[in-house]
């Protein structure tokens, strides 16, 4: 398994995979220099979420190599559909698994996403539209919806 630290807007991302896919992008709290030497299989990687943080990427395609229960890859895969600049609630992806009786499964299997922003589980917010849990941090979540906002704020003088 091969493994790079990448200095983002959010703090030092951890990313680990291999030439099976991409397995983890984490956030760190602590702040870990920037990997000089990124191994060829992280490449694509670290250039895609560059350009997403720069505003040039909306989409990203990588291989991934989920590792989960069936379900929560069901779960992960859902949430990959969730559009750039939309959000869903924890009630709608559960409907969309077919069966809103699974919300609190669902929002468990979202919560232990492995992949960090390419699986935007930053994108499911609760019913009232309120700012629910994210592992990364609630400061993190709201910066990647401003970020992906279509809305952008002019300045008025």
């Amino acid at each position: 398994m091969k493994e790079a630290y990448l200095d983002s807007p959010l703090g030092t991302l951890l990313i680990k995979g291999d030439q099976e896919g991409l397995v983890c992008v984490t956030f760190l709290d602590e702040k870990i220099p920037q990997s000089e030497k990124i191994p060829k299989e992280l490449q694509d990687v670290v250039s895609q979420l560059e350009q997403y943080f720069t505003g040039n990427l909306k989409d990203f395609n990588l291989k991934l190599n989920l590792q989960g229960t069936d379900f929560q890859k069901k779960v992960w895969l859902q949430l990959a559909r969730i559009p750039f600049g939309k959000t869903t609630s924890y009630l709608q992806m559960a409907k969309d698994l077919g069966d809103g009786k699974v919300i609190r499964a669902a929002a468990s299997a979202n919560g232990k996403n492995p992949i960090a922003i390419i699986i935007p589980c930053h994108r499911v917010i609760g019913s009232d539209h309120s700012m629910t849990g994210y592992a990364g941090g609630i400061w993190r979540k709201k910066w990647l919806l401003e970020h992906e906002s279509p809305v952008t704020q002019q300045m008025l003088f």
